[in-house]
C-alpha cells in the first residue's frame, strides 16, 4: 500500500523558530512575535488541521509534546521515525541537536496500546556521532508499492546512509541533488519532501530544482516507468510548500491529497484539475507553522503502516 488511513501527529507545546535548523532550512523566517504567541497560533493551526483530517475519516493519533526537553520542532515527527507494513520501524539521525530529543519511546507504547504491532526497530541514530544524517521521510520520498526511494542529497540526507537504508528496507535508490536559489546562489534543498510528493498514481514535483539534466531525466524516467502522472510545480510554488503534500485514506478508503492552504492557493487550475482526476484535495491554513518552522502539512504527518494485532 502506498497510502494509509492512520497518521501520527505531535501537538506542540514549545513551538518556535528553531535557530539550529535555520542554518540550512531556507524556508524558515523569523517573525517579531513572542514565542508564547507563536506557540498558541501553532496549536490553533494544528488543532484545526487535525479536525479537517478527522472530518474526512482519517485516523489521527495525536500525542501531546512535553515541556521538557525543549523540542521546538516536535510538530514534524516524520523526520525521526518511519513505520512499515512488515512491523518494522526506522529511527533516524537528526542534523539539529535539539531535534534528537524528539525521539520518544512512549510514542511506540501509545501505538501498541492502539493495537499496532511493532516487530523490529532499525536504529540509524548512532550515525549522529559521525555527523551523518538521514531525516526519515523528510529526506526520502518512498514509493512503497514499487520499492523505490527518492532522495535529494543535502546536509540532512547522506548518500551512504541512504543506500544502507535502501538495502535494509529493500528499496531501489533514486539519488539526485535538488537546489533552490538563495541570495543568487544555488543551495541544496534541505528535505526531499518539500520538492516532491509521491502519491499512488501521480507525483507533484518541482523538476526545476534538479539542475543536472541527467539526474532530472532519471527521476522522470523512474516516475513514468511506474505509471505515475507527473504534475510539475515551479520553484515559486515550492516556496509556498506545494511540494509538501501527502496522500491519505479517509472513510470508505477514499483518497485525499493533504496540503496547506498556502500550497493550495499557489496552484493553478490545471494543476488542481490534474490532482483532482486522482483524488480530492484537503487543505488547512498552517501559516505560523510554515513561516517559523520551515515545514508544512507533509512534515507534520508520520504515516503509520504497521500491521494491527488480530
Amino acid at each position: 500500500m502506498q497510502v494509509t488511513n492512520t497518521i501520527l501527529m505531535i501537538r506542540p507545546v514549545s513551538f518556535r523558530m528553531n535557530e539550529q535548523t535555520a542554518v540550512n532550512n531556507y524556508f524558515q523566517e523569523d517573525i517579531d512575535v513572542q514565542n508564547t504567541t507563536i506557540n498558541e497560533k501553532a496549536q490553533q493551526e494544528f488543532d484545526a488541521f487535525v479536525e479537517v483530517l478527522r472530518s474526512k475519516g482519517v485516523n489521527v493519533v495525536v500525542v501531546e509534546d512535553t515541556k521538557e526537553p525543549d523540542t521546538p520542532d516536535s510538530i514534524f515527527p516524520n523526520n525521526w521515525i518511519s513505520f512499515h507494513a512488515n512491523g518494522t520501524i526506522g529511527l533516524y539521525p537528526m542534523f539539529a541537536e535539539n531535534r534528537r530529543n524528539e525521539r520518544r519511546e512512549d510514542i511506540l507504547d501509545i501505538l501498541e496500546e492502539q493495537g499496532f504491532k511493532i516487530e523490529n526497530v532499525v536504529d540509524y541514530t548512532s550515525a549522529e556521532a559521525e555527523g551523518v544524517f538521514l531525516e526519515a521521510t523528510g529526506s526520502m520520498a518512498l514509493d512503497r508499492v514499487n520499492n523505490k526511494a527518492y532522495c535529494a542529497l543535502s546536509e540532512r540526507a547522506d548518500e551512504e546512509l541512504f543506500i544502507e537504508f535502501c538495502e535494509d528496507f529493500e528499496y531501489s535508490p533514486v539519488i539526485f541533488t535538488a537546489n533552490q536559489s538563495v541570495d543568487g546562489k544555488r543551495m541544496p534543498i534541505y528535505h526531499t519532501n518539500v520538492m516532491m510528493c509521491l502519491a499512488e498514481d501521480f507525483s507533484v514535483i518541482c523538476l526545476d530544482t534538479i539542475d543536472d539534466k541527467k539526474e532530472r531525466k532519471n527521476v522522470v524516467d523512474h516516475l513514468k516507468q511506474d505509471g505515475k502522472e507527473i504534475i510539475a510545480i515551479t520553484e515559486q510554488q515550492m516556496h509556498h510548500f506545494a511540494g509538501n503534500m501527502l496522500q491519505v485514506l479517509g472513510a470508505d478508503d477514499k483518497r485525499y491529497l493533504v496540503m496547506s492552504s498556502a500550497a493550495y492557493e499557489s496552484l493553478d487550475q490545471n494543476q488542481i484539475d490534474a490532482i483532482e482526476k486522482h483524488c480530492d484535495i484537503i487543505h488547512s491554513s498552517l501559516k505560523t507553522i510554515e513561516t517559523c518552522g520551515g515545514g508544512s502539512a507533509r512534515c507534520m504527518m508520520a504515516e503509520v503502516f504497521l500491521p494491527r494485532s488480530k
